[in-house]
């Protein structure tokens, strides 16, 4: 019921056309032969409704409207309305019903199947995300449920412990504060963790786009001579950059960033940061940089471990105008708070002499885009992405401030016993090499990034075949012998590291690429290691070089 969408349009061939189209896109189309059928079969669900403007006005406005004034919160069920073109202009009540419907979309006859399907796609995918936020109010629903039956059944132990001991009066009041914080913290990591899956869907979509409009921007640079083309292209594709760092923070904060975990000597980073930070924060400022007394190592990404502590030292600066101290340190404590597992941590601190914040904020600071900040100042990611990226790391991350005595912000990571030695940069092959018409197979579900991806192959010149899902690849693999896969990670059915689980039992040691928006590395590494992994946005360069780094492995193997 909910995958399916409703056709009202009685008069010709209208209803079967845009059955077939939908057919075509593998949507579930239902015929509503008359208005009464329509209304009916809204009742029993559906994801969308396409209906003639003709259609429209032969609606009974009253049960239509009932109907959608009794959809629940989450609901804003979308109509697609095809529309005459009309110089006299449409009838009031026609305007009226269109006022009605709301979540309404209209387009002009005669209308392109490609730009119908697309509109019933988008329209089925937006209903598609109320469904998700359906299910995560009922899951917060049934939780707030099961957290009051406990406090029910909790106050009634207490009511009756109290009344055969009525000595027992302090141990009960410290129960019934344990009691309240446990449920304010309940709440807030249940509040963090739907903003974090709402966030990270959004922000995985939009990356895939700007993927779309990098690789594509690079085909036009290669391509075009013209000096003014090329300079175009250039300031479009700064402005993708800044759209992919945008992107970047948001799965940052909602914990699916794609991490490169490396053992790290903390003490070294902080060291090789100093300069960086007091450049960043000015001559008003005295920076103090404290090292931990021990050797400080930890499993994390240090690039992002860097650009937390320049989000921070950058807040710092805002908060310290007339100017201040702003020290970061390391140290290593034997446990943070309850929050995490008992070991040890390595713990990077950022403390500022600054304003402070209000007390009523602070359980508002690692909210993504919450800003005290001037409008134009600042996105409001800073923190949210801190937050993230520590939580990611399997460590914490805790705000502490007064107003007027500054804020300090300290991040855990747990430590490693490893020791790190020094590692040889392995070389990069040269992105010149011929490609002697290799074959490369492109596994992707967004046929926008697929196509891109393959033409950006065939430009430099591999021979590219095609999948749209990771059966259809193994099948293709199956098929025929191919030098190279490149799958994406995020797939329905299997995902990219099942493919190339698969791939390697049918074909033995193919040398794989693997292309990913926000992948969890761990199990990601498990596969084939980080050095095959391309991450979304890319330009066709980079792709090259992964192809060319790829490819003479199986020169190697064979």
């Amino acid at each position: 019921m909910e995958r399916r969408v409703l056709i009202h349009a009685p008069r010709g061939r209208d209803a079967a056309v845009v059955q077939r189209v939908l057919q075509d896109i593998d949507l579930t189309a239902v015929v509503c032969a008359s208005a009464d059928a329509m209304v009916s079969a809204l009742d029993e669900g559906a994801a969308a409704a396409i209906l003639t403007e003709e259609a429209l006005v032969q609606l009974p406005e009253a049960p239509l409207r009932t109907w959608l004034t009794s959809q629940p919160s989450w609901s804003d069920f979308p109509f697609i309305v095809l529309a005459s073109r009309d110089a006299g202009g449409r009838s009031r009540q026609a305007l009226a019903l269109l006022q009605t419907l709301g979540n309404a979309f209209v387009l002009e006859r005669p209308v392109h199947t490609e730009t119908l399907a697309r509109a019933a796609d988008a329209a089925v995918r937006a209903r598609r995300r109320q469904y998700a936020t359906r299910l995560h109010l009922r899951q917060l629903e049934d939780t707030r449920a099961e957290v009051e039956r406990l406090n029910t059944e909790l106050e009634g132990r207490i009511a009756a412990r109290t009344r055969e001991l009525a000595g027992a009066n302090d141990r009960l009041m410290a129960e019934i504060a344990e009691r309240e914080r446990a449920q304010a913290a309940l709440i807030q990591v249940q509040k963090m963790e739907a903003i974090g899956r709402l966030t990270g869907g959004i922000a995985h979509d939009f990356n895939n786009l700007l993927h779309v409009v990098n690789m594509n921007l690079d085909l036009v640079a290669r391509v075009a001579k013209d000096e003014k083309v090329l300079g175009i292209a250039a300031r479009a594709k700064g402005a993708v950059g800044r759209g992919a760092k945008l992107t970047g923070q948001l799965l940052s904060f909602a914990r699916n960033q794609s991490l490169l975990p490396r053992l790290t000597d903390v003490n070294a980073l902080l060291e090789g940061m100093r300069e960086l930070v007091a450049v960043s924060v000015g001559p008003s400022i005295q920076v103090e940089m404290v090292p931990c007394n021990r050797p400080a190592w930890a499993v994390l990404d240090a690039n992002q471990l860097e650009m937390a502590v320049l989000n921070l030292a950058v807040n710092a600066r805002d908060a310290m105008p007339a100017g201040g101290t702003l020290t970061v340190s390391a140290g290593l404590t034997d446990g943070v708070s309850g929050e995490l597992p008992a070991g040890e941590y390595v713990t990077v601190s950022v403390r500022d002499t600054g304003v402070g914040i209000a007390p009523h904020l602070l359980t508002k600071v690692f909210d993504p885009f919450f800003t005290t900040k001037p409008v134009g100042s600042g996105t409001g990611l800073g923190l949210s992405q801190v937050y993230g990226f520590a939580r990611q790391s399997g460590g914490l991350a805790i705000l502490r401030s007064q107003e007027g005595r500054g804020t300090v912000v300290e991040m855990s990571f747990p430590a490693s016993g490893e020791r790190g030695g020094e590692q040889a940069e392995s070389g990069v092959p040269s992105q010149d090499r011929e490609a002697q018409r290799q074959k490369v197979l492109v596994v992707e579900d967004d046929a926008e990034v697929r196509r891109v991806i393959v033409e950006s192959l065939s430009m430099l010149g591999y021979v590219v075949s095609e999948a749209a899902e990771g059966t259809a690849g193994l099948a293709a693999l199956a098929a025929a012998p191919h030098d190279l896969l490149v799958v994406d990670y995020a797939m329905p059915g299997l995902n990219g590291a099942e493919v190339i689980a698969k791939a390697r039992e049918m074909v033995g040691e193919i040398p794989v690429i693997l292309v990913t928006g926000y992948a969890d590395m761990a199990q990601v590494g498990r596969v084939l290691g980080t050095q095959s992994i391309l991450i979304k946005p890319f330009d066709i360069a980079t792709l090259a070089t992964a192809v060319s780094k790829a490819l003479p492995m199986r020169a190697a193997a064979a």
